[in-house]
């Protein structure tokens, strides 16, 4: 997957059509669909791979997975109208190289019909139909953790990238406002993955096991229902760190999401790329800035360090602010 360019005026035909007909962009979930659509069903699949080609020689991977539960719902709805503005700012100010993006949604595995569904890494206009076709359950279990221990660990073990054997890491972005259950679960996998896997993973473990790949953030949204809330943020912050992005409005979502790239590809520094969506037409500036101030502030030395052993080129260190 991978291949193709995204197209702005493609993504503007599809909207009045949509718009002319009287057709939701998320018509699957609006029909009345009660299941995880085929297309984004993990259960079986080997992996989700973004390679590289000679139409994108340097692929840059970045996986955005939201919460679909409770009030993250409205996730899914405000990304479909920003993609423009995601992949814009992406290209037209060379934040990374050939971006292939992918989308998923997680729910919770204990009571859920779609615990985690699971796009693939698109660079067109693809990215559009695979948010059109998840599914806006609802549920999630209202104890303050939903499954996303389980979309860390499909993650982890279950995609492809060309980018790690450059010896670079692709960028994976978690939207939420709750925690993570403590463990990967034999039974869960088995059921929402199909793998066999003899004994529990703690959710600590398959942190660091999805960092050789990614590089993780975890987002949370104003609106959503634990906005603020101390214990959330730091049972992330223990586990990724200075990646935990508190934003005041959800509407912001895409353009911290391209400005944190850009950010990481060393491709601008925090206040050339406000002016970069001043210049965009975007008003999210003091929203971005707000929230990406304690990365910028992080980021003013160049540092080196190298993959893990295993993955990928380990001759070849690997470039991060």
């Amino acid at each position: 997957m991978g291949s193709g360019r995204w197209s702005t005026d493609v993504y503007a035909a599809a909207a009045g059509y949509r718009s002319a007909t009287g057709t939701s962009a998320f018509a699957y979930s609006d029909s009345g669909a009660r299941t995880v659509h085929d297309a984004l069903n993990p259960h079986g699949v080997t992996v989700r791979e973004s390679r590289d080609s000679d139409q994108h020689p340097r692929s840059t991977p970045i996986a955005i997975l939201f919460d679909v539960t409770g009030s993250m719902g409205s996730v899914p709805r405000v990304l479909q109208t920003k993609l423009p503005e995601l992949f814009g700012l992406l290209i037209r100010k060379g934040y990374c190289t050939d971006p292939q993006i992918l989308f998923g949604a997680i729910g919770d595995a204990t009571c859920d019909r779609a615990p985690l569904q699971i796009g693939q890494f698109e660079s067109d206009n693809r990215t559009d139909d695979d948010l059109g076709r998840i599914l806006l359950e609802g549920g999630g279990g209202g104890q303050r953790t939903e499954s996303y221990e389980l979309a860390m660990y499909f993650m982890a073990r279950h995609t492809a990238l060309d980018a790690v054997a450059r010896g670079r890491r692709g960028y994976l972005f978690i939207i939420g406002d709750e925690m993570a259950y403590r463990q990967v679960k034999p039974g869960e996998v088995r059921k929402v993955i199909g793998d066999t896997i003899g004994e529990p993973i703690s959710t600590e473990a398959i942190v660091a096991e999805l960092q050789r790949s990614y590089d993780v953030y975890f987002i949370m949204p104003a609106q959503a229902s634990y906005t603020g809330d101390a214990q959330i943020l730091g049972f992330w912050r223990g586990l990724l760190g200075q990646n935990v992005i508190e934003l005041d409005d959800l509407d912001a979502v895409c353009e911290t999401i391209a400005l944190t790239v850009g950010l990481g590809e060393d491709a601008t520094d925090l206040d050339s790329g406000l002016v970069d969506l001043t210049e965009a037409g975007s008003a999210a500036s003091p929203t971005v800035g707000k929230a990406l101030a304690p990365l910028g502030r992080t980021r003013g030395a160049l540092v080196r360090s190298a993959l893990p052993i295993g993955f990928g080129d380990r001759a070849t260190p690997v470039t991060r602010l």
